[in-house]
């Protein structure tokens, strides 16, 4: 049997018995039987599902539903930005593109309907990226809890992971290539004009700020902003 149709029918097995995360799989012997496949060929299947995020196998414990996380998503796209960045591409801009465009998109949606509570939310992690600005400290974390709860009003987990997905690609990649100032007050101003715009109701307002913060990071990314591409740097990986 092919190594992808033994996976196939690993991934059918959890779907037909609607096995959620964590839930555990048939030992080994039994995967053998239920698939007529050798021990090597269902091992093989299995890590090759693990490094997908479908399953988890815990050595001495056996194996189980995986987090189908979008790890290997990120990875994939992190690797591909730098390799293209390498072979002369403009893939950080590409990426930023997609990022800007599903977010250009969604926003407009959220004009004049967001919560009270969000809208707090919201207000307060302006607040602390004004402070964090006038300290000199980073906003990055700041500037990503914005982005995640602004988007968490749509009530869709899906799309949620996919906006997280990309920005980590975008900030690990970033954070490897590009070595560039950011004025910390003109993120701030970006923010709150995002803010307002969505709080106000207008919603061609909101896609007109999220476009100018969007094209501020584009600036910043410009040919004369990146480094030289003949040194290749290690790809940074998030702390555990």
């Amino acid at each position: 049997m092919a190594a992808r149709d033994l996976q196939e029918r690993i991934k059918k097995l959890i779907v037909d018995q609607r096995l959620p995360t964590g839930a555990p799989l048939p030992t080994e012997p039994e995967l053998m039987r239920l698939l007529g496949a050798s021990r090597n060929s269902v091992r093989e299947a299995l890590k090759a599902l693990q490094a997908m995020g479908i399953v988890e196998i815990r050595h001495g414990f056996g194996t189980y539903v995986g987090p189908m996380s979008f790890a290997p998503m990120i990875e994939g796209l992190a690797f591909r930005t730098v390799a293209g960045h390498y072979r002369g591409e403009d893939s950080l801009l590409q990426l930023l593109e997609l990022r800007e465009a599903v977010e250009t998109g969604l926003v407009s949606r959220l004009a004049g309907r967001l919560p009270e509570a969000d809208l707090g939310a919201l207000e307060a992690l302006v607040e602390r990226m004004e402070r964090e600005a006038a300290e000199g400290s980073g906003l990055a974390e700041t500037d990503r809890a914005f982005h995640a709860t602004l988007y968490r009003g749509l009530d869709n987990v899906l799309l949620g992971e996919v906006l997280e997905a990309f920005w980590e690609a975008f900030h690990r990649v970033r954070q490897d290539l590009v070595d560039v100032p950011q004025d910390p007050r003109v993120t701030c101003r970006q923010h709150r004009e995002i803010l307002d715009a969505v709080r106000s109701g207008d919603s061609l307002r909101a896609e007109r700020a999220i476009r100018d913060h969007f094209g501020n990071i584009r600036s910043r990314l410009s040919p004369a902003a990146v480094p030289d591409r003949g040194t290749v740097r290690p790809l940074s990986r998030p702390s555990p």
